[in-house]
């Protein structure tokens, strides 16, 4: 968990979403959970197996993501959003919406060149 004693939110919520993969993990736990593994892997361009475990391991302990496993052969493990990680829903919709205008900005202004 990161340092609690900050005292800027900005600063506490940036550090605790920074990074290059913690917002496309939540992004696609958003999109449909539960997740498998695998799924997550597949769905998230460029993440290797290493940095996804260590992502979800981070957010699991910042209680954003629950991860369940189940007693099957080979054992199963889901990955959804908490409770308190389904409020960051209409940021993370607002920050999509955000970079969508600004692609559609820069691709219209590489053209008018």
């Amino acid at each position: 968990m990161k340092n609690l004693k900050k005292s800027c939110p900005i600063e506490f919520a940036v550090d605790l979403m920074g990074g290059k993969w913690k917002l496309p993990i939540l992004h696609a736990l958003i999109k449909k959970s539960p997740k498998r593994f695998k799924v997550l892997e597949r769905e998230i361009a460029g993440i290797t197996p290493t940095m996804l475990t260590t992502q979800l391991r981070k957010l699991e302990a910042d209680q954003l993501v629950h991860r369940e496993i189940f007693a099957t052969v080979p054992p199963t493990v889901e990955y959804s959003l908490t409770e308190h990680g389904e409020t960051m829903k209409a940021m993370i919709a607002e920050i999509e919406k955000w970079g969508i205008l600004h692609m559609q900005k820069l691709t219209e202004m590489v053209e008018d060149k």
